[in-house]
């Protein structure tokens, strides 16, 4: 699980995200910043449920962490509109997420297989 590149991408998005979410102004920290945080959460958790859950159900888990990574792009974009993130800032985290859904849906792919 750990050698997977999705794994590693994951935690980085997850260690920029994380604090560059909690210098949010306050009246958006504990709404935006709570449902960008819980999408990138949930959606590592879905990850780790695929790499050890039935192989049964893993088209299934992946398919679900899909759409966590859509919400978390909606939140991000959101964010950015709203000026939450600075364009330099967007641009880097949807860089990060654009390579997860690559690795993402090649996973996808490999296991429809």
């Amino acid at each position: 699980m750990q050698q997977s590149p999705i794994f590693s991408k994951t935690y980085d998005l997850l260690t920029w995200l994380i604090p560059a979410t909690t210098k949010f102004p306050r009246e958006h920290r504990f709404v935006l910043a709570r449902h960008v945080q819980e999408a990138a959460l949930r959606f590592q958790e879905q990850l780790i449920e695929a790499a050890l859950g039935p192989k049964t159900a893993q088209s299934q888990v992946l398919a679900r962490a899909d759409v966590s990574l859509a919400k978390l792009r909606f939140y991000l974009r959101l964010c950015q509109d709203l000026q939450l993130l600075t364009p330099r800032q967007y641009r880097h985290v949807s860089g990060m997420v654009v390579e997860i859904g690559r690795l993402l849906g090649g996973w996808q792919k490999v296991g429809s297989r």
